[in-house]
C-alpha cells in the first residue's frame, strides 16, 4: 500500500514539476551507459545493472555488491563525454556513487576583429551520490544527492540536485516496475547571473521478460515533468527498448525514444531518428556494451560501456 502511495505521489510531481530547455544542465540528459542507450532510455525499471542507479537509485539492493562500470561516449564533434558509476553496501543498505564529465573541446578566442587571443573550453561535470533500502519484499527506495556544474571559458553555472525512485519486483510473471523523478533541485551559481533551470524528468517504466522467449522487453513514459500543450502531448514522449539473449554471454538491443524523434525538424529527421542498436557480450566477471543512436540525419552518438565484478576479479587474483 505504501508503494502505490509513493508511485502516486511521483505521477502527481510529474504534472506540476517544471522543466525548460536550452539549459546548461541540459547535458544530464544524455549522461547514460551503452546498455541504457541501446533500449533508449527505458531503464527505470532494470535491476541487477549498477549503470541503472542514474535513471533510479532504488535499483541499488538489486546490484551485486562492487559493481564499477566505466562508459565512453563520442559524440558529435569533438564532444567526449564519460560515465562512472559503483555500487556496494553500507549497513542494513545499499549505497552508489556515479561521476559524469563532458567535454566540448578547445574553441579559438577571437576579438572584435577576428583577431586570435588564445582558446577556451566549455565542459560539465555530474558527482552522484545515492543511497538505497527495502520498502518491503520485492519493493525498494532509493534517493540521490548530487552537484552539476558548467563550464564556458571563466563562466560557470552550478546547482545542487537530488533524485528519488521506487523499485518493484514481481518475480512470477518476470515484470519488474520503476518510477523515478530526476533533477530536483537549486541552482547555486549563475552564469551571466542568469537563472537556469534543471531538466526534471519523471519516468514510470516496466521491464517484462517474455516467457518461453529470451527476450526482455521495456516500455518507460519519459519526461512527464516537460511544458508542453497538454497532458496527451506528455505522453509521446515514451521510450520502448527490446533485449534478445542468444545464450549466455551475447546481448542483442534495440530502442526507440519517440522524444528524440517528435523533437527533430523536418530538415534534421530521418527514418531512423530515434532509433539504438547495440550489442552486449556478458562474462562472469566482465561485460563489454557498445551502442549507436541516432538523434538527427547528421547525428550520431556512440556509447561504449566496461561493466565490472569486482569481487570475482579479486577473487580469481588469490
Amino acid at each position: 500500500m505504501m508503494c502505490i502511495r509513493l508511485v502516486l505521489l511521483l505521477v502527481a510531481t510529474a504534472i506540476v514539476a517544471k522543466s525548460q530547455t536550452l539549459s546548461p544542465f541540459d547535458f544530464l540528459r544524455s549522461t547514460e551507459s551503452a546498455r541504457a542507450a541501446g533500449l533508449a532510455g527505458a531503464f527505470v525499471a532494470i535491476g541487477g545493472d549498477v549503470a541503472a542507479q542514474v535513471y533510479n537509485p532504488a535499483v541499488l539492493p538489486t546490484v551485486p555488491e562492487h559493481s564499477l562500470s566505466l562508459t565512453f561516449i563520442k559524440h558529435v564533434l569533438d564532444i567526449n563525454a564519460g560515465l562512472a558509476t559503483y555500487a556496494g553496501r553500507v549497513g542494513s543498505g545499499w549505497w552508489g556513487a556515479a561521476a559524469a564529465f563532458t567535454s566540448y573541446g578547445s574553441f579559438t578566442r577571437s576579438d572584435a576583429f577576428g583577431n586570435s587571443l588564445g582558446s577556451f573550453g566549455a565542459s560539465h561535470v555530474a558527482l552522484h551520490v545515492s543511497y538505497a533500502n527495502r520498502i518491503d519484499t520485492n519493493a525498494y527506495y532509493g534517493v540521490t544527492l548530487g552537484y552539476v556544474q558548467t563550464t564556458l571559458d571563466r563562466l560557470a553555472a552550478s546547482a545542487l540536485i537530488a533524485n528519488v525512485g521506487l523499485l518493484y519486483q514481481l518475480p512470477r510473471i518476470r515484470t519488474t516496475v520503476g518510477a523515478s523523478v530526476r533533477y530536483l533541485g537549486v541552482q547555486l551559481a549563475r552564469m551571466n547571473g542568469e537563472d537556469a533551470s534543471l531538466p526534471t524528468d519523471v519516468r514510470i517504466g516496466v521491464s517484462h521478460r517474455l516467457r518461453g522467449l529470451p527476450l526482455l522487453v521495456n516500455f518507460s513514459l519519459t519526461r512527464l515533468a516537460e511544458q508542453q500543450q497538454s497532458f496527451g502531448d506528455r505522453l509521446r514522449n515514451f521510450a520502448l527498448g527490446g533485449e534478445l539473449y542468444l545464450g549466455k554471454t551475447v546481448q542483442l538491443r534495440v530502442g526507440y525514444d519517440n522524444g528524440i524523434r517528435s523533437s527533430q525538424s523536418s530538415a534534421t529527421a530521418s527514418v531512423l531518428s530515434g532509433m539504438s542498436l547495440g550489442a552486449g557480450v556478458v562474462l562472469p566477471s566482465l561485460v563489454l556494451d557498445y551502442t549507436m543512436t541516432t538523434l538527427s540525419l547528421p547525428a550520431l552518438v556512440h556509447r561504449v560501456s566496461c561493466g565490472l565484478a569486482l569481487d570475482k576479479i579479486f577473487d580469481s587474483d588469490k
